[in-house]
């Protein structure tokens, strides 16, 4: 026989219901600070792949070293290309360096395939980082690659008498440029692989792209010496406003003017890519 319910009468203790207290909801800063601890955790993963490989950077050191040590020193004695008065070397070292960041971060997306491969990509998707802090991660983490190519760079160019700016402000720009590019052109390379799925379609993507990046830029040579039509690619090219800051900042007595607007560029090419790239990223598991 069934208990009859006993109804709460005004007497009777009744329990109270648990309420989260409003100190264990997650405050704006914690979430923050939760959010840039994931990052960098991921970047950490990135620099340790670097330490396993270190022959990858040396190699990759070679390509710009050809660069500055053939190219720089035949235009150099040609005079062909105007540059507001500058040695060509000097003009060219900053260019030089906005291309091996380029070429670096252009195949950064590959690992994204081969991780997926090996099943890391679905480990990371299963678990609570935010997708902007995976795709973030990894973009700043290529970002730390480049640093080690423009260390190679700024010695090299030392070495052949290019005049630098030791300005710490300007080297600490300098820093900041090369992240940012190649945190924007690694993260339009993961954008790629998560579109393509294939290691031969994305190496025809990164080879087919690399060039005109490169060539319709003022990293050779100035946007006023090309046709009308290039100058507007060039100005659309984000690698154009790496190298104006790296102009700027890399040389003694460089403009820095519109330094301003090389960052700002910057900075919103990267944060668009990123947001791209993270409601993009789940694709490349399936």
């Amino acid at each position: 026989m069934t208990q009859p319910v006993h109804a709460a009468q005004p007497g009777d203790l009744v329990e109270p219901i648990p309420q989260r207290h409003p100190s264990h909801e997650p405050s704006f800063w914690s979430s923050f600070l939760s959010f840039f601890e994931k990052t960098f955790t991921l970047v950490g993963l990135e620099v340790r792949k670097m330490r396993h490989d270190p022959t990858d950077l040396i190699t990759r050191a070679v390509q710009p070293a050809l660069w500055l040590l053939i190219f720089g020193n035949v235009f150099t004695h040609l005079r062909a290309i105007p540059t507001g008065g500058k040695p060509y070397l000097d003009f060219m070292a900053p260019g030089i360096l906005a291309q091996s960041v380029l070429f670096i971060s252009i195949f950064a997306g590959i690992a994204i395939i081969w991780e997926r491969d090996l099943g890391v990509v679905h480990k990371f998707l299963a678990s609570p980082t935010p997708r902007i802090a995976l795709v973030l991660g990894k973009a700043l983490g290529a970002g730390i690659r480049s640093l080690v190519q423009a260390f190679f760079i700024y010695l090299l160019a030392l070495i052949m008498g290019v005049q630098m700016n030791w300005n710490p402000l300007a080297l600490l720009g300098v820093i900041v440029i090369v992240l940012m590019g190649a945190s924007c052109f690694s993260t339009f390379s993961l954008i790629i692989a998560c579109l393509v799925r294939s290691r031969e379609r994305f190496m025809g993507f990164g080879q087919v792209l690399t060039m005109p990046l490169f060539f319709a830029s003022n990293a050779i040579y100035p946007v006023a010496i090309m046709p009308p039509w290039l100058q507007v690619i060039a100005h659309s090219n984000p690698l154009s406003y790496e190298v104006d800051a790296l102009r700027g900042l890399m040389l003694a007595g460089g403009d820095l003017s519109m330094v301003w607007l090389d960052f700002l560029v910057l900075f919103v090419v990267m944060a668009a890519l990123v947001l791209i790239g993270a409601a993009l990223y789940p694709r490349v598991a399936q």
